[in-house]
């Protein structure tokens, strides 16, 4: 498929999801599905990728929430840098895919199952292409889980003080993490206020509304601010499977042949209902 058919419906994103998960019985899937829109508005309509993923002049999205990665692998299968035997043989033995972000895959940019660590990578891209005057932009995409972390921090105060204007975070602000409810965990009370604070322009969306994240990002981008950029898209975690929405119990569980199944029914009604 390519670049120009893609779609990224986030109906055939989040099937695609459930296959690499069933196939490689994995976790993580619901992390994913909260990623979905905004991946899939990202890839649509946004990124500038060129003739491939070795073009040095590309746009750059860089998973920082390493484990919301079957999400970005869906999109490169449907942008055809994957092929379908990389999404069947997900995470068995011998492939390149695994469940959390790999900079060794052509399209990734880093390494991210530690947390925290993603943004600093994609700072320092926006800096380079900013010197070098190359025009290219960096999409940065966290966890609100994640910005616990104080590396996250660290990396907001470099990219505000070096005015990285080509830089927009985006964090997938889900309610939960790994452990439980963020709110209960860490409570970063509003994280478009600290970003604002920390010298950022900062709106928060819905982030499964496909149209608000395209205008939030497309007028940010466009914008005259001097600095960097950041929306806090309000998510729901395993959003799009009625027994996944808003449990934690689907970060770390697997599949079986019928929550597989029943999932798989619920992505194909939903579909069915939707307007044309």
């Amino acid at each position: 498929m390519s670049a120009v058919s893609a779609a990224y419906t986030p109906a055939n994103l989040r099937r695609t999801i459930l296959r690499m998960a069933y196939s490689g019985s994995t976790v993580h899937i619901a992390c994913a599905f909260s990623l979905v829109e905004i991946m899939a508005v990202l890839y649509r309509q946004h990124l500038k990728l060129g003739s491939g993923p070795g073009d040095p002049e590309r746009d750059y999205l860089v998973l920082s929430k390493g484990h919301g990665v079957m999400a970005q692998y869906a999109c490169l299968h449907e942008l055809g840098w994957l092929s379908e035997e990389h999404i069947r043989d997900y995470c068995t033995d011998g492939t390149p895919l695994k469940g959390l972000s790999d900079a060794d895959v052509p399209g990734l940019e880093v390494n991210s199952g530690s947390l925290g660590h993603g943004l600093a990578v994609g700072a320092g891209l926006a800096l380079g292409a900013l010197r070098k005057g190359t025009g290219q932009k960096v999409y940065a995409v966290l966890g609100d889980g994640e910005c616990n972390e104080g590396s996250i921090w660290e990396t907001i105060l470099f990219a505000a003080h070096f005015r990285l204007t080509n830089l927009l975070v985006i964090v997938d602000a889900n309610g939960f993490q790994a452990m439980g409810p963020t709110a209960e965990i860490m409570d970063m009370g509003s994280l478009e206020q600290k970003f604002v604070s920390f010298g950022f322009e900062a709106c928060t969306v819905d982030g499964h509304d496909e149209a608000e994240l395209d205008e939030a990002i497309s007028r940010l981008v466009k914008s005259s601010f001097p600095g960097p950029r950041a929306i806090i898209a309000r998510t729901v975690k395993g959003k799009g499977i009625s027994f996944m929405e808003g449990s934690n119990l689907w970060h770390y569980s697997r599949l079986n042949e019928k929550t597989y199944q029943d999932a798989l029914a619920e992505l194909e009604k939903a579909q069915e209902g939707a307007p044309r």
